[in-house]
């Protein structure tokens, strides 16, 4: 069996190969069902006008795309992107929020809701979010007023070993700005009332002055839930679809009673490979560890392995239908980026040297409705870039941190054998689809290169 699926292996890295090598089409593609919107730059321009691919110069192995894309723009992520959003010269800590222009966030966060959608406008690219997530879900309409939408922020470098709420610390968080941009096109586009918003991480305690900041003004009345105040929903047990020892694990209440879910994740490296929108989850449930849950759950186990086609936990917490299920956004904070999640971030560090950054931050945010082509996207950037492999043994040349993401793309008929379930019984044969881009250079997935499956990488911004 091992000598089939290894042979099934090199015949699609051939395929992919083959298929990234090969000169876009001259005709451009017929864009007339993926309306769009903002200002497209570089990427989308490229989509328009193809130019012959680079060859691949990855680490993972390319292949053709694992899954199909979901979401109101099947397989789309947006990227934006604008340099003047974050001015810091690299001199204390990372996140004050004077090293980041609000406006810019703010207009970054909107076009690129705008974009995901479709649609010209944030209001209307955020309808056209809810009315999506609403319809995979046997739902109909978009929101109503009323609804609870819970946004699970990554606020790993905070509390980390104490109760210090003042969030001092050169470890990575979620950005401030960038949350409170987030709410901000919330109230005033999407038309949810602050009260109905929690933000929540179990595992951790947010920064007093991050509460302060998004809660004041039109953002009064927003909730915030940390380890000290999330409360266990005993009726709701994550189920693993896979046996193993370890406590039983609770989401909390605030997601179990929330109609939607937002996945704020950050991009940056992690000391097991890289942390982006599906182990952003390891903050969403509660068990006998309140320090650590994921110990608690006994989880690291599946991130250490270094192995291709074992089982994962993340792809469990992308398909449970109260995490994954419910998620009308995915989201990552890469304003600036850590090289992992237990290093001090530095003006030196923070400095990526791949284009369009060349020696400055990153400055910029990624949105999507595809859990597996966001992070798809993510490792592609952070396994391309020196000033986070340089600076991360564990990712630098390790193709297997993409494991779970063969698991995700492939689930109806996962790698490893196992039968992922939604945590409610159901079994899920899609999640999204999983492909690299065709190199580092021109950053191309299908969609941009005419195909009518894979991934479509549209550039917002400057």
């Amino acid at each position: 069996m091992k000598r089939v699926l290894a042979a099934t292996m090199v015949f699609l890295l051939i395929l992919g190969l083959a298929a990234c090598g090969q000169p876009a089409a001259t005709e451009r593609p017929d864009d007339s069902s993926r309306p769009e919107s903002g200002n497209m730059t570089g990427l989308q321009e490229q989509k328009e006008t193809p130019a012959s691919p680079l060859p691949y110069d990855g680490i993972y192995p390319q292949h053709e795309p694992y899954g199909t894309g979901i979401g109101a723009m099947p397989g789309r992520v947006v990227w934006a992107y604008d340099p003047d959003s974050v001015n810091w010269a690299g001199n204390g800590y990372w996140w004050e929020p004077d090293h980041f222009n609000e406006s810019a966030v703010l207009r970054m966060v909107n076009e690129s809701i705008a974009s995901l959608g479709g649609k010209e406008n944030a209001k209307d690219g955020w309808a056209a979010l809810f009315a999506a997530n609403n319809s995979s879900r046997g739902r109909e309409g978009g929101y109503t007023a009323g609804e609870k939408i819970a946004i699970k922020a990554n606020i790993n470098g905070s509390a980390v070993y104490d109760d210090d709420i003042s969030g001092e610390t050169k470890m990575s968080y979620t950005n401030p700005v960038l949350l409170k941009a987030l709410l901000t096109s919330m109230v005033e586009e999407a038309g949810a009332a602050p009260s109905d918003i929690t933000v929540y991480d179990v595992s951790r305690l947010f920064p007093d002055y991050m509460v302060e900041m998004c809660t004041e003004g039109q953002l009064k009345g927003v909730h915030f839930v940390g380890r000290d105040t999330g409360a266990a929903d005993e009726n709701a047990p994550i189920v693993w679809s896979y046996s193993f020892s370890g406590a039983v694990n609770y989401l909390p209440t605030c997601v179990t009673e929330a109609t939607y879910i937002i996945n704020l994740a950050n991009l940056k490296g992690h000391s097991y490979g890289i942390t982006l929108c599906g182990k952003n989850h390891f903050g969403s449930f509660i068990n006998g560890n309140a320090m650590r849950p994921p110990e608690g759950a006994n989880l690291h186990q599946w991130l250490t392995r270094n192995e291709m086609g074992i089982y994962s936990p993340l792809v469990d917490l992308m398909a449970n239908a109260d995490l994954g299920g419910k998620t009308v956004l995915y989201m990552l904070d890469a304003l600036i980026c850590a090289p992992s999640e237990g290093a001090s971030i530095t003006g030196d560090n923070a400095r990526w040297q791949q284009s369009p950054f060349n020696g400055d931050y990153t400055s910029s945010v990624f949105v999507s409705q595809d859990p597996v082509a966001i992070d798809s996207v993510g490792a592609d950037f952070l396994m391309n870039e020196p000033a986070v492999t340089d600076n991360n043994g564990a990712l630098r040349g390790n193709p297997a941190v993409e494991n779970y993401l063969h698991e995700a793309g492939l689930v109806a008929h996962s790698p490893s054998g196992t039968v992922y379930t939604d945590s409610q019984g159901h079994i899920v044969t899609n999640l999204g689809v999983h492909e690299h881009w065709c190199n580092s250079t021109e950053k191309l997935y299908s969609r941009n290169l005419g195909k009518d499956e894979g991934i479509e990488l549209i550039r917002v911004g400057k």
